[in-house]
């Protein structure tokens, strides 16, 4: 089953237990499937990776509108924000801890030669694709800011 099934199938289960926040996450999440699927030169086609850039990216939104208010002090939003986020993150890579995070950095620098913060672009690009689902862009960027200074 692919993740685009998968999704449809949980739409149908969040109905039946009423779950509404959830509900609402995965028909979003449906809803930016279908418009990449009908894309043009989609072919009615969405993999499985193309798919899961789709919801990293509505992860990431929800996350960024989530800081946005609590800034604002609506926590009321902010809640709602990410208990949707907590619904399409199920479907996601399990995310890489902290220092195994690091150690990954550190191999990617070492293939790189990388020794100063002036080739951060250079470890950046290949430690983005590398650790694409694994790691979110920010944590990934702060660590090899901090290894090459």
């Amino acid at each position: 089953m692919d993740l685009f099934e998968r999704v449809s199938e949980d739409i149908k289960e969040a109905m039946k237990a009423k779950d509404k926040i959830r509900l609402g996450a995965l028909r979003n999440v449906k809803k930016y499937f279908l418009e990449a699927k009908t894309a043009p030169g989609a072919n009615d086609l969405l993999t499985d990776e193309a798919a899961l850039k789709i919801i990293q990216k509505l992860v990431k939104q929800g996350k960024d509108s989530a800081e946005i208010f609590i800034a604002q002090n609506r926590q009321d939003l902010a809640d709602e924000e990410l208990a949707q986020i907590k619904a399409m993150e199920v479907y996601l890579p399990k995310q890489m801890e902290p220092e195994e995070l690091k150690t990954a950095i550190k191999a990617i620098i070492a293939e790189t030669g990388a020794t100063s913060a002036k080739e951060m672009g250079k470890v950046m690009g290949v430690a983005s694709k590398k650790l694409a689902g694994l790691a979110d862009g920010r944590a990934i960027s702060a660590i090899v800011k901090e290894l090459l200074a």
